[in-house]
């Protein structure tokens, strides 16, 4: 039977264990969600929102 000081360094094994692998799986994702995002306003709003000529001076 395994004393509780004997599992100690197996839980801390196995935790540091998955902190690595949790590390490189979100290095290898290939999913960058600001790339999804909307970019700026569509023609629709372009078509309500005239564009102004700025004043130079």
């Amino acid at each position: 039977m395994l004393s509780l000081q004997s599992l100690l360094p197996l839980r801390c094994l196995n935790a540091i264990t998955a902190g690595w692998q949790n590390l490189i799986a979100r290095m290898r994702d290939p999913y960058r969600p600001e790339l999804h995002y909307m970019r700026g306003p569509g023609p629709k709003w372009r078509a309500k929102h005239p564009v102004h000529a700025a004043s130079a001076g």
